[in-house]
C-alpha cells in the first residue's frame, strides 16, 4: 500500500510542525517566565496597595483630627497671628481702670519662632475685682498676652494703684514663609 501525499500536503504538515514547535519555544522561553515574573510583581502590587490603602487611611484620620483640632482652637490660631496695637488694647480694656496707661513696647528676643513684646502697664483701680475681672478678659481677647509677676498694688486714698508688665506673642512671619 502506497501512501501518496501531494506537495500541497507536504508543505502544509512541515508548516504545522514548525509552528508548533515555534509555539512549544516560545511558550517555554518566553511566556512561562515571564508568568512567574509577573505572578511576583502581581503580589508585590498587592502589598502596595495593601500598604497604600493603609497610608491613604491614616492621612484621612489625621485630616480629620487636625480639621476637629483648627475648628476647636480657631481663636487661638487668630490670636498668634494678630498684630498687638496698644490704642485698642487701652479702648477694649479701659473700663476695667479708672486710668490705663501703656508704655511703649519693647521688642524681645523671639523665643522658639514666636515674636514676643514686652509691655508696660500702670493703671488705678477702685477694687481688685475689677483687676482679675481684667485678667479673664485678657483670656478672651484677640491677643496672646501673658501676665507677668510681679504685679505691683500700692493703695492712694481710695484708688489701687497697679503696675505689672505683660508679654505678647505674634506668630513670627518670617519662618511661615517659603524660602
Amino acid at each position: 500500500m502506497k501512501i501518496n501525499f501531494s506537495k500541497q500536503n507536504i508543505y502544509l504538515l512541515i508548516l504545522c510542525i514548525f509552528l508548533l514547535i515555534f509555539v512549544l519555544v516560545f511558550s517555554f522561553a518566553v511566556l512561562i517566565p515571564e508568568g512567574k515574573e509577573y505572578r511576583l510583581k502581581r503580589t508585590e502590587l498587592n502589598k502596595e496597595s495593601l500598604e497604600l490603602r493603609q497610608l491613604s487611611d491614616f492621612s484621612i484620620e489625621k485630616e480629620v483630627i487636625l480639621q476637629k483640632l483648627r475648628s476647636d482652637n480657631i481663636n487661638v490660631i487668630r490670636a498668634f497671628d494678630a498684630e498687638f496695637n496698644s490704642q485698642r488694647f487701652e479702648k477694649l480694656h479701659r473700663n476695667f481702670f479708672t486710668s490705663l496707661k501703656i508704655s511703649k513696647r519693647a521688642k524681645l528676643e523671639d523665643e522658639e519662632g514666636f515674636s514676643v513684646y514686652e509691655v508696660n502697664t500702670t493703671s488705678q483701680i477702685s477694687s481688685p475685682k475689677s483687676f482679675y475681672d481684667f485678667l479673664d478678659a485678657l483670656n478672651k481677647s484677640s491677643w496672646i498676652i501673658s501676665v507677668n509677676f510681679p504685679i505691683n498694688f500700692k493703695r492712694e486714698g481710695e484708688m489701687i494703684s497697679s503696675s505689672f508688665t505683660m508679654r505678647v506673642y505674634n506668630n513670627n512671619k518670617d519662618l511661615n514663609t517659603t524660602k
